[in-house]
C-alpha cells in the first residue's frame, strides 16, 4: 500500500512539471525557430496605434499593456506597463519599469508604444467614472513604491516591471485587474507580506520569496507559481493558463 502510494505521488509531481516543462520547451523551440532577429537595442519603439489621441477622449482611461521581452528572456516573460489619463487631461502618462538608471521611468516612451520591436497586447482597461476614482491611488502607490532606487530592479523573481505593475493595480482592487501568467514576477511580495489579498480583490496571494507560490481568486481563476512560470485555471471565463505561452480558452488571450 505504502509503495502504491508513494508511486502515485512520483506520477503526480513528474506530471506536474511536465506542465510547467512542456510549453516552456514549445516557447524556447518557437524562439529558436526565429532566430536571429534584429538587435533589440536597435528594434523600433513607435506608437503601435492602439490608443486615439486623448484629446479625443475627454474622460478619464487607464490601461496596462504587454509585449514579450527582449532576446531569449522572451521565451518565458512578458513586460507590462501602465497608462493613465484623468478626464479632460490633453496626454496620457505611461509609466515603466526598467533595469537602467532609475527604475521607475514615466514617459519614457510612446503610451502604445511597441517594446523594442514586440506589438503591445491590451491587457486590461478602465475608463469613466471607475478610472477617474482609481487613478489618484495608482499615482499614490506608484510614487510611494518601495523599491524605486538605482539597483532595486531585479529581472528575476523580481521586483521587476510585472512587480511594479501589480503594486499599482493592487491599490485599486475595485478594478478587478489581473496580470497574464506570462508576466513573471507579478507575484513577487513587493511589500513584504507572503499572504496579501490577489490584485483582482476577490482572493489571496501566498508566495515566498516570488519562488513558489500560489494565488486563489475570482479574477485570477487558481495560479501555482513555480520560480516564476504561472500554471493556472481560469473558471469565470473557462480557460488555462500555462508558463511561457498564456491564456488559452474564452474571452481574451494574453501571450
Amino acid at each position: 500500500m505504502s509503495s502504491s502510494r508513494t508511486g502515485r505521488a512520483r506520477l503526480l509531481v513528474l506530471g506536474v512539471l511536465l506542465m510547467f516543462l512542456a510549453p516552456i520547451g514549445w516557447s524556447a523551440t518557437d524562439y529558436a525557430i526565429g532566430y536571429p532577429g534584429p538587435d533589440w537595442s536597435m528594434t523600433g519603439r513607435a506608437s503601435a496605434g492602439l490608443l486615439p489621441a486623448p484629446e479625443a477622449t475627454p474622460q478619464a482611461m487607464i490601461r496596462v499593456y504587454a509585449a514579450r521581452t527582449v532576446r531569449w528572456r522572451g521565451i518565458f516573460a512578458t513586460h507590462t506597463w501602465l497608462v493613465v489619463k484623468e478626464a479632460g487631461a490633453s496626454r496620457y502618462d505611461r509609466f515603466d519599469y526598467t533595469a537602467w538608471g532609475d527604475p521607475i521611468r514615466t514617459n519614457g516612451f510612446p503610451p502604445d508604444g511597441r517594446w523594442f520591436g514586440q506589438d503591445p497586447v491590451l491587457v486590461f482597461a478602465a475608463d469613466g467614472e471607475m478610472a477617474a476614482r482609481a487613478i489618484p491611488r495608482i499615482r499614490a502607490a506608484i510614487a510611494g513604491y518601495a523599491h524605486a532606487d538605482r539597483g532595486d530592479y531585479r529581472a528575476w523573481p523580481g521586483p521587476n516591471s510585472n512587480t511594479f505593475v501589480a503594486a499599482a493595480l493592487s491599490a485599486a482592487p475595485e478594478l478587478q485587474a489581473s496580470l497574464p501568467p506570462t508576466a513573471i514576477g507579478k507575484d513577487f511580495p513587493h511589500d513584504g507580506r507572503w499572504l496579501a489579498p490577489a490584485t483582482g480583490g476577490l482572493g489571496m496571494r501566498a508566495t515566498l520569496g516570488g519562488y513558489l507560490g500560489l494565488t486563489v481568486g475570482w479574477y485570477e481563476g487558481i495560479e501555482i507559481s513555480l520560480f516564476g512560470a504561472v500554471l493556472g485555471l481560469d473558471i469565470r471565463r473557462p480557460a488555462i493558463k500555462l508558463p511561457a505561452i498564456g491564456r488559452i480558452g474564452f474571452g481574451e488571450s494574453f501571450v
